[in-house]
C-alpha cells in the first residue's frame, strides 16, 4: 500500500520535497506489546510436536522470521515441511489470540500523526507474515497512517540482514541515510545499522543495555524528545 507523503512543512532544507525523510516502524514491541501472545502461540503449537521453547530462547530469536527462528532453536531436527506447517499453525493461533486483546503502545498514535503532519514518509517493516501485519493494523486501526507496509516473512534472510529496511526505503523513495528505524530488538537495531540508517530503540522486550547499538534508547515513545527524529537525520548530537 502506498500514498503520497504530505503534511506541514517549514522552510528548512530537510523538509523540502527534494530531501524526503522517512520513519520505518517495526511492529511487534513497537506498535504494540505482543511478545507474550507470540510466546504463548509457540508453546501451544510446539507441544503438539513434542517440542519445547524456553522463554530465553524465544527472546533471543524474537524478530526473526519463522523459518530462521525454528532453525536457530531446533537446527535440522525439523524438515522443511514441518517448519512450514509449524510456522503456519503458530501464526494462525497468534491471530486468534490478538482479537480484541491488543492496543497501541504509549506515544505511537501521537508520533504517527505528528510525523505525517511534518511530511515524513512512514512504513511498517516487520518480519511477521503479512496476514499478521494486516490483523494487527486492522485491530489498531492504523492502516491509513502508513505509506508502505512490508513483510519479511518470505525473505531468504531475516533481521539482522538489512534487506527489509532497504526495501522499505526504496518503497518510500527515501535514501537510507534519511531513514530512522524504530525497533525493540537487538537484531532489528543491527539490521538498521547495516542498512546505513539511524535508529531508536524502545525497551519493550529488551533491557537498555542490550540495545546500546541504537542511536537513542527510550522506555516509551512518549518519552522521546520533540526533536528526536530531526536530530537523527540531521546528525546532531543529543
Amino acid at each position: 500500500m502506498a500514498r503520497p507523503a504530505g503534511g506541514a512543512q517549514d522552510q528548512s532544507e530537510d523538509t523540502l520535497p527534494s530531501t524526503p525523510r522517512a520513519v520505518i516502524w517495526d511492529m511487534d514491541g513497537v506498535l504494540l506489546e505482543s511478545a507474550d501472545l507470540h510466546y504463548q502461540s509457540w508453546v501451544e503449537v510446539l507441544q503438539d510436536y513434542g517440542l519445547t521453547m524456553g522463554r530465553e530462547q524465544f527472546e533471543q530469536t524474537f524478530g526473526m522470521n519463522n523459518r530462521n527462528l525454528l532453525r536457530a532453536i531446533f537446527g535440522d531436527r525439523l524438515s522443511e515441511e514441518q517448519v512450514a506447517e509449524i510456522g503456519s499453525r503458530k501464526e494462525a493461533r497468534y491471530r486468534e489470540l490478538v482479537r480484541g486483546r491488543v492496543q497501541a503502545l504509549p506515544g505511537v498514535r501521537e508520533w504517527l500523526a505528528r510525523l505525517s503532519r511534518e511530511g515524513w514518509r512512514q512504513a511498517v517493516a516487520s518480519s511477521a507474515p503479512m496476514a499478521n501485519i494486516a490483523a494487527i493494523l486492522n485491530e489498531l486501526e492504523l492502516w491509513p497512517e502508513f505509506d508502505a507496509v512490508l513483510s519479511g516473512g518470505r525473505l531468504p534472510l531475516s533481521k539482522p540482514d538489512p534487506g527489509i529496511f532497504l526495501q522499505a526505503a526504496a518503497a518510500l523513495g527515501v535514501p537510507p541515510e534519511r531513514c530512522v528505524v524504530i525497533e525493540d530488538g537487538t537484531v532489528g537495531i543491527e539490521a538498521a545499522r547495516r542498512a546505513g540508517m539511524r535508529s531508536i530503540a524502545v525497551t519493550t522486550t529488551h533491557p537498555a543495555e542490550e540495545l546500546r547499538g541504537a542511536d537513542v534508547v527510550v522506555d516509551r515513545l512518549d518519552h522521546l524528545a520533540e526533536d528526536a527524529f530531526d536530530r537523527l537525520v540531521e546528525n546532531k548530537p543529543g
